[in-house]
């Protein structure tokens, strides 16, 4: 049975001891899979994401003519144990001009940036299509290396964006100078809108004959761009084994959880010592707690290569802290899991400044006006200048929550439920994207999730495990 179209999160009420496991990196297993599939021989990928984004990939792949083998992993039910025969750079099937090779990359960005790149490689002619949102979504600074490179990549609307028609190595014209077959083997490519298109161009460089530099929002430093070339040092590259660790982004949610859930703990602690008191403190007045019990909530096998910046979350915002950072930039501190910090942030004690988010703006949704509008639905005073959003504390009450078809923008905002009563979530199932069962460990009893009521908000109805699963 499919999750309904409008969930209710009901505030959690006693505190929560738990270690929950998150699925794999989705940013680690579709670069994986390409690494897997340029790889002389046999990987078997472990610990790797099974979520609507590395399907995509994972049967582009399939469809390109690549043998691909998945196996359930007992330790993590969104996990796959994946075995990938890689071809040493071959791509086995193509089309032709009159009928490409279709990919359909939905709205995953990196199945989409990676795969164009990747199909370079080929000696046919291949077509790159997704959902709307993706062919909205920015290219034009890897079409345009791409291009630099000799490759001919053709936009259908004009506009370097999807869908793209990509022609292969064979399918390069022939002009006057037979040297118009022979491609350029250098490009710069600017990632001001988004380092997968240096990542792109870095999995498939050596198979390419390619050198690649990024230029643009202090490339060197890029996270994003230092994680594939990290992991380009270290895959198998002639067969053999790769263990990809846990999304920190995913885990961001429930060191989230585990913090707002402390702040309720607290609090709960205060009224009954209040209660005791029989009055209000007086000014200056202070109350001594004794101890009580508090909650703990921990992601196993916490992610420790540094190759996820959002590794970090839980320097910024960790369970059992007072404060936050008075300022976070999305450049510098945190990738995705900005997101949650943001929608923390009224629980701050000091209003929070949050800096670079002009990506945040071209992903799933817009995510900066999305994050904003409905932060003020609950109430929150949250101020947009440029690319920055402030958020103040401010007192929050229940709303329904649009999520804009955004998978974050749902986990967030539910994670905010355990707290503020009369959360409601929108579409929940587009958490399929990265987490399908994302509400399941919500639901899920301790310690294995955090025990939370979600109810089918239009009949109210307590849902059931199974009805949690995001398909």
């Amino acid at each position: 049975m499919p999750l309904p179209d409008l969930i209710e999160i009901v505030p959690l009420t006693a505190p929560v001891r738990a270690e929950i496991t998150v699925p794999g990196s989705k940013s680690i297993t579709n670069r994986a899979l390409i690494l897997a599939a340029l790889a002389d021989g046999e990987v078997v990928l472990r610990g790797a994401l099974w979520s609507e984004d590395t399907q995509i990939m994972a049967e582009c792949l399939q469809k390109l003519g690549f043998e691909i083998r998945v196996e359930n992993d007992p330790d993590e039910f969104c996990n796959r144990t994946i075995t990938v025969k890689g071809l040493g750079g071959k791509i086995p099937n193509a089309g032709t001009a009159e009928k490409p090779l279709e990919l359909h990359v939905g709205n995953a960005g990196t199945a989409a940036r990676f795969l164009t790149a990747f199909v370079c490689l080929g000696d046919g002619v291949y077509r790159l299509s997704g959902v709307p949102r993706m062919h909205e979504r920015p290219q034009a600074a890897l079409f345009q290396a791409l291009r630099e490179l000799g490759c001919r990549v053709e936009s259908e609307k004009g506009n370097d964006k999807l869908p793209v028609k990509i022609f292969g190595r064979a399918d390069l014209p022939v002009g006057q100078d037979a040297q118009q077959r022979v491609p350029a083997k250098f490009c710069k490519v600017s990632i001001a809108e988004s380092s997968q298109f240096a990542s792109a161009l870095l999995l498939c460089a050596k198979a390419g004959g390619w050198k690649i530099e990024a230029v643009g929002e202090n490339a060197e430093e890029s996270p994003y761009v230092a994680m594939t070339s990290k992991m380009m040092e270290v895959f198998p590259k002639n067969g053999g084994e790769f263990q990809i660790e846990p999304d920190a982004s995913s885990g961001s949610y429930f060191w989230a959880a585990g913090w707002l859930i402390e702040k309720a703990d607290l609090k709960r602690a205060l009224d009954v010592e209040l209660k005791k008191l029989g009055r209000e403190l007086r000014q200056g007045e202070s109350l001594r707690l004794k101890s009580f019990e508090k909650s703990e909530v921990t992601v196993s096998k916490w992610p420790n290569s540094h190759w996820q910046i959002d590794a970090d979350f839980t320097i910024y915002i960790h369970a059992g802290s007072t404060s936050h950072t008075s300022e976070i930039s999305r450049q510098h501190d945190l990738g995705d899991s900005i997101l949650t910090a943001i929608v923390l942030a009224p629980f701050a004690s000091q209003p929070v400044k949050f800096i670079d988010l002009g990506r945040l703006r071209v992903q799933e949704c817009e995510r900066v006006v999305a994050l904003r509008t409905e932060l003020t639905r609950c109430g929150a005073k949250v101020i947009e200048e440029g690319d920055t959003l402030t958020v103040y504390p401010s007192p929050l009450h229940g709303a329904e929550i649009e999520t804009y078809n955004d998978h974050r923008m749902a986990m967030c905002f539910a994670v905010l439920g355990l707290k503020v009563p009369g959360i409601k979530i929108i579409n929940p199932a587009c958490v399929k994207k990265t987490f399908p069962n994302f509400f399941q460990k919500l639901a899920a009893p301790p310690p294995h999730g955090l025990g939370a009521t979600i109810l089918d908000a239009k009949t109210g109805k307590k849902l059931a495990h199974e009805e949690l699963f995001a398909d």
